[in-house]
């Protein structure tokens, strides 16, 4: 599953009919907490039915949920996870949602790379200075037996 869906999210269960999730089964399936995802609706990502006081989710309310996880995992901010669902509506051919997901996803690559190449100057930095100070330390474990050696009769 990519970021975005091009088919239609909700998948009927075998008797024909979309199977319904309750908010504790959503959240263990998924390894998620129950508080995650009324977060995720609260930022309008989500939008169950509610029967009652309850949330009932959908197959596509799963899926979309399924996505929102994705982003997240892949380092996308919510407003762009929610922009880049909103698109799934916008026309038929979903274009817009394809294109607005593969220049975020561009992006994405370029902050992860330019953040790989900071790592790798830190990294360097870090050994440097770990090797000068195992240095240091060796001189000056070296200077305190020679002087240990000079005072002794």
């Amino acid at each position: 599953m990519s970021l975005t869906s091009t088919s239609h999210p909700a998948v009927p269960a075998a008797s024909g009919v979309e199977r319904l999730y309750a908010i504790g089964d959503l959240s263990a399936e998924l390894g998620i907490s129950p508080r995650a995802i009324r977060f995720y609706e609260d930022q309008g990502l989500l939008r169950p039915q509610r029967i009652g006081g309850n949330r009932i989710y959908g197959a596509g309310d799963r899926a979309r949920l399924q996505l929102i996880l994705r982003g997240k995992r892949l380092g996308f901010a919510l407003a762009d996870i929610k922009e880049l669902l909103d698109l799934y509506d916008v026309d038929a051919d979903h274009l817009e949602q394809l294109r607005a997901t593969l220049i975020k996803g561009r992006a994405r690559i370029a902050e992860l790379e330019r953040q790989q190449q900071e790592i790798a100057l830190t990294l360097k930095e870090l050994r440097e200075i770990g090797a000068e100070i195992e240095d240091s330390i060796r001189r000056k474990e070296a200077a305190g037996r020679t002087a240990g050696r000079k005072g002794t009769p």
